[in-house]
């Protein structure tokens, strides 16, 4: 299950060593909840590897505006505290899963 990710627990997270990928969605936004099962699964697929989570963007003003996220659903893919991939827009699931993937290797 994706965790949900605040900007109260957002440093823990990334202190935790391992890659981080961010949804950034909002209940009102209908691709957000088109892609929403999609990264439930791959958080359950991946949640030995990686830390899988949604970032309410109403909620959570700090880290939307920390890393300019205007359009959403967007997803960050994190390594070592650093945005290595984004994907902006739906996106369907092998296409969110090959930037898992890569960001594992």
């Amino acid at each position: 299950m994706a965790i949900e990710i605040k900007d109260s627990n957002f440093e823990e997270l990334l202190a935790s060593g391992k890659p981080v990928v961010v949804d950034f969605w909002a209940t009102w936004c209908g691709p957000c909840k088109k892609i929403a099962p999609d990264v439930e699964a791959l958080a359950e697929a991946y949640k030995e590897q990686v830390i899988i989570g949604k970032c309410d963007v109403d909620a959570n003003d700090e880290l939307t505006g920390k890393y300019g996220v205007r359009n959403i659903p967007t997803i960050l893919f994190i390594k070592n505290g650093e945005v290595v991939d984004k994907q902006v827009g739906a996106a369907t699931k092998a296409q969110l899963e090959e930037k898992v993937k890569k960001l594992l290797s």
